[in-house]
């Protein structure tokens, strides 16, 4: 298996502490609420800290689909959360697993700055094709500016 590390970096008019709330402790209650596709949240195993997985099911080309989302880390305090996808159809054939690292800072006029890093465990020594790369962080980013939308007009 190799590993293959990418960083990215937004931000976020959100302030850190709210948006921190939203994107770990209160995801399972707002994702629902503010993408139509999802269809459910549900605990597979854990009590909701490191080592939980949890099956988050969509709707996505007509089709209902699952991942499995594995909790890694959380880090309140400085407001980090690690996690990875270790299943389900959002996980590329290529790969293991997919685990994000999230730090949120201050940002500019109250708001957030958001660092990731992502490593992608593949199968084998093969990189990460290419437009899996691209359509994944599209659907990512898709998901944080729905996330952000509803907690801004929820304000």
């Amino acid at each position: 298996m190799a590993v293959f590390t990418f960083e990215d970096q937004t931000t976020s008019p959100v302030a850190p502490a709210t948006l921190y709330k939203a994107l770990v402790k209160d995801a399972d209650n707002i994702v629902p609420k503010a993408v139509d596709s999802f269809k459910s949240v549900e605990i597979v195993e854990g009590n909701g800290g490191p080592g939980t997985i949890k099956k988050i099911s969509f709707l996505e080309d007509g089709e209902t689909k699952f991942v499995l989302h594995k909790i890694e880390g959380i880090d309140e305090a400085n407001l980090g959360y690690s996690y990875s996808i270790v299943g389900g159809s959002a996980l590329p054939e290529t790969a293991e697993k997919i685990t994000i690292d999230s730090k949120l800072s201050d940002g500019p006029n109250g708001g957030s700055v958001v660092k990731l890093s992502i490593k992608y465990h593949s199968k084998g020594d093969a990189p990460p094709n290419e437009d899996e790369l691209k359509t994944g962080k599209a659907k990512s980013d898709a998901l944080f500016k729905v996330i952000e939308a509803y907690l801004l007009a929820n304000a």
